[in-house]
């Protein structure tokens, strides 16, 4: 306890002296000095760099994306430390530290969004978009890994990436279902939610890439069919998704 109560003491004055510069090029030597002092704390003290990263993120929030950013480049190596203990302290840093890490390229996309979602779950909308607008053509494994890890969050998953990327909204829906194939119901009901006009697309695809289990094939017309869409237009859909005559008459035969 002795040596967390030095580090925020340490932490603490070099923290004020920083804040407290006036000019922009001795905020930047301030910024180097930061660094500088981090690294020495954690030699002298032996503290974890989460312990320190939760500490400091804790004590000085204004501080937290500077903080969090000098420690990405002194120890790359322990970035899943480091991203898991910031958005753990302050979890309205999730977006920043997720675009940070990605920028800096510590290490590759499906990581960093695994530990970002692992912190705080709760977050995982921030987590996906922020990973897809900085690194865009991994968008598919984005989604894949997104689900992967918090598959209960699916709807929100699919739907926010959707509307920050409308035109990939096959791409998004190919790749959760391929990833976790029970989520093919709950991300079709998000995404007719907020593109009934893309209603086509949407049930067309999502039948199709539930071909391999037909259960979940039969889950999928009775939620589109509950999300308002036309039956006849839901029919078409399916059936150029795949579905077969006998499936759409057990779903929606029983549910007229």
């Amino acid at each position: 306890m002795n040596k967390l109560v030095k580090l925020t003491f340490v932490c603490s004055s070099f923290l004020y002296t920083y804040s407290a510069s006036g000019s922009e090029t001795t905020n930047k030597t301030k910024q180097n000095h930061i660094s500088e002092k981090f690294v020495q704390i954690q030699v002298e003290e032996n503290v974890t760099i989460g312990k320190a990263i939760k500490i400091i993120v804790g004590h000085y929030p204004q501080q937290a994306a500077s903080i969090v950013s000098t420690a990405l480049d002194l120890y790359p190596d322990k970035y899943k430390e480091i991203i898991h203990a910031a958005i753990s302290a302050q979890p309205t840093l999730t977006r920043e530290v997720v675009t940070m890490a990605l920028n800096k390229g510590i290490s590759n996309c499906t990581s960093i969004v695994e530990t970002a979602i692992n912190a705080d779950p709760s977050y995982i909308d921030f987590v996906v978009t922020a990973a897809a607008n900085s690194t865009p053509e991994q968008l598919s494994e984005i989604v894949r890994i997104a689900i992967v890890t918090e598959p209960d969050s699916a709807d929100y998953i699919v739907q926010s990436l959707a509307k920050e990327h409308p035109s990939k909204i096959v791409d998004i829906l190919q790749s959760a279902i391929g990833a976790v194939p029970f989520v093919g119901e709950y991300a079709v009901e998000a995404l007719l939610a907020i593109f009934p006009n893309d209603a086509e697309k949407v049930i067309t695809t999502a039948v199709r890439e539930s071909g391999a289990q037909r259960e979940y094939v039969k889950r999928i017309i009775k939620t589109a069919k509950n999300s308002g869409i036309d039956v006849e237009k839901l029919e078409a859909y399916a059936i150029n998704g795949g579905a077969t005559a006998e499936e759409l008459s057990q779903v929606l035969d029983n549910n007229k």
